[in-house]
């Protein structure tokens, strides 16, 4: 269920740092210290932690480097590529799109895309918004291909050669050429496509069986390209980004915002290059944890009716259980957590979604009972995130834990 594949990782040793912040913290050093164990236990590089109410940063934490080399700190003002928590956005972006009449989850995307898309196995049917939204539409990851698509950018900055062979012994070798997201789609899903196998789809009918799958996500992004005639990237800066004041978030590499970013590491001191992916909606943005603030209080109050991104109606319709428990798809199971559009509905209560990709590991989350939610941000793949999430979710479910920031 991940863009990144599981790497066993030897650690070497370096003593990590953190940076404070006066954010109403007495009330939460318990948690300042448990996270500064497990930075030390699991070796992280560099993590930033945010917590939020419905109006404002209730708690930040910054932990280690975001160049090791350059002895920079790594802050809520570091840039990193976030990994599927972009998803949640493409979430926002289609009931945008529904809103302003594009379409609507039941369309067949075949009445949107300008080529065929359908099932070898199940030529006759139709594969709706929905279930690219909720994973399954019976098309999948082929692991041969998906991992070709990450472009990764050798002259932008410094990285370790040894760290990049091992990303590219692992199939990131960057075999897809550069091309827009429609090409890629194209050559993928169209039976005329060079990429085209019956390996990119599983053989169950459409609807009937749950595979995570990133290129079916970065599908539901290209039908608003269709629609709105602008790229997805335009579509979610119009519509999400400039709202929200989100000033540090975009989707591409930008050698003008060098400095601000975080690099991606493999170890405590081995990095890999910095990369972007042609399917960059299912897992490409590019943020802080100052701006993914704004975003998850902008979440926690749309669930609770505020209307500035969107509709009521659109964020019941996002934040709505996908799967009865009575006849959920094949595949999965409803113990840990439902799907809405997108976004995770677990069991505990909280809504979020995780991501991790090369040096990459993420998590969003908020609790609508409380009206809290966090968010953490690290610049190495951490196998094993629950420790972090539940330390997170446990302060986020008692409002009880709020301080007040001064």
């Amino acid at each position: 269920m991940k863009r990144w594949k599981h790497v066993i990782i030897i650690g070497c040793t370096l003593l990590s740092v953190y940076t404070p912040d006066a954010r109403g913290q007495s009330g939460f050093d318990p948690l300042t210290k448990a996270l500064e164990q497990i930075v030390k236990k699991d070796s992280l590089t560099g993590m930033s932690v945010v917590l939020v109410n419905s109006k404002e940063m209730i708690y930040e934490h910054n932990f280690g480097y975001a160049d090791v080399a350059k002895k920079t700190r790594y802050t809520s003002q570091s840039v990193q590529i976030i990994g599927s928590v972009s998803k949640t956005f493409i979430a926002v972006a289609l009931m945008k799109a529904v809103e302003l009449g594009y379409f609507e989850l039941e369309t067949n995307i075949n009445e949107i895309v300008p080529f065929k898309v359908a099932n070898p196995s199940y030529q006759m049917a139709g594969i709706t918004v929905r279930e690219l939204s909720n994973h399954t539409s019976s098309i999948v990851d082929n692991p041969s291909i998906l991992p070709d698509t990450y472009q990764f950018d050798e002259a932008f900055a410094d990285y370790d050669v040894s760290a990049y062979k091992i990303l590219q012994g692992m199939g990131y070798r960057k075999k897809v050429a550069p091309c827009s997201l429609k090409t890629f789609l194209y050559e993928y899903l169209s039976a005329d496509g060079k990429y085209y196998s019956a390996d990119n789809f599983v053989s169950s009918e459409p609807g009937s069986s749950s595979h995570y799958s990133n290129i079916a996500s970065a599908l539901a992004a290209y039908l608003i390209e269709v629609k709105s005639g602008m790229t997805y990237a335009s579509f979610t800066e119009k519509y999400i980004l400039k709202p929200l004041k989100m000033r540090n978030s975009s989707w591409f590499l930008d050698a003008r915002q060098k400095d601000k970013y975080a690099k991606h590491y493999y170890d405590l001191v081995r990095s890999f290059p910095f990369y972007q992916c042609i399917t960059y909606p299912d897992g490409g943005l590019r943020t802080n944890t100052a701006d993914l603030s704004k975003y998850l209080i902008a979440m926690i109050n749309g669930y609770n009716g505020d209307q500035t991104i969107l509709s009521k109606a659109s964020y019941q319709t996002m934040f709505k259980p996908q799967f009865s428990k009575e006849h959920p798809p094949k595949g999965i199971s409803l113990a840990h957590r439902n799907k809405g559009i997108f976004w995770n509905l677990y069991n505990n209560g909280t809504i979020g979604h995780d991501g991790d990709d090369p040096g990459v590991s993420s998590f969003l989350f908020f609790n609508p009972a409380t009206g809290l939610g966090g968010v953490f941000l690290c610049d190495r793949y951490l196998a094993d995130k629950s420790e972090i999430i539940d330390l997170l979710v446990k302060y986020t479910n008692h409002t009880s834990f709020v301080e007040v920031p001064q």
